[in-house]
């Protein structure tokens, strides 16, 4: 599958050709659109399908509720790091001057490095090891040496990324980094065993109001994050709430 696919990363069985057809015509359309790339950027609403700018909203309204909840934001499986770069641009323009709030993220930047038993059941065809493999590293540096450049705290770093498995990268992390407070706990590993590290290693490190969010809870798709929350925390030492216009997205204040 080609690299520049739209739907390579969605799932077939929960896709309509009339959706295959809206993305590569979406494609087509932003590659051919009137304007320079910035100014496609600048006027994005014409670009963005509007799934996405929901999933964008439903991260501003999980930031707006930490704004006063001290504490770095972790976002477990990056992917080709939107996600990660709305963090830090909500804390850019909301907080510019909170420079102890960092925006962290973990992955592999390969795909899953395993799949256990507790995901088995899963449907999803990238239920694989390797699966969901983006090295996207590279490309993100370059992003956020450029959101770098148009900050107000240029100097000080806002954005960081953990590469490797995150059963191992996650506790070395907290062990090189003592001080780490997590205001915003962003679950989208998909897959148990390193949702049961981040939750095992940072939900100690979250103080009340704090939220975990989670991106596959409920989802028999991908049913190793609801096996982590279930063993690791338990579902009934969790208010979970949703946002009325979201998809998948789920969340609980830590209270």
């Amino acid at each position: 599958m080609s690299l520049r696919d739209p739907n390579r990363f969605h799932e077939p069985s929960r896709t309509t050709s009339e959706e295959v057809d809206f993305r590569i015509g979406m494609e087509q359309y932003f590659a051919e659109g009137i304007g320079s790339n910035v100014e496609k950027l600048q006027n994005f609403p014409k670009y963005v399908p509007t799934q996405d700018l929901r999933r964008f909203v439903s991260r501003y309204e999980l930031f707006k509720q930490v704004l006063d909840v001290h504490g770095s934001i972790v976002e477990c499986g990056v992917l080709f790091g939107g996600g990660l770069m709305g963090w830090a641009q909500f804390s850019e323009i909301f907080e510019p001057f909170n420079h102890l709030r960092n925006v962290i993220g973990f992955d592999t930047f390969e795909g899953f490095v395993d799949v256990s038993e507790k995901d088995r059941t899963g449907t999803a065809a990238q239920l694989k090891a390797g699966g969901l493999g983006v090295d996207a590293q590279a490309d993100l540096e370059r992003a956020i040496a450029l959101f770098d450049q148009n900050r107000v705290l240029k100097h000080i770093r806002k954005v960081r990324l953990v590469r490797g498995d995150a059963c191992k990268t996650i506790p070395s992390f907290i062990e090189e980094n003592p001080h780490l407070v997590v205001s915003l706990l962003w679950l989208d590993f998909d897959v148990y065993e390193p949702t049961v590290a981040a939750l095992r290693h940072f939900l100690p490190r979250m103080p009340k109001g704090a939220i975990v969010a989670f991106d596959e809870l409920n989802h028999e798709v991908w049913p190793g994050e609801t096996v982590a929350v279930l063993e690791e925390v338990g579902l009934k030492n969790l208010r979970i709430r949703r946002l009325p216009y979201g998809s998948t997205m789920s969340y609980a204040v830590i209270e």
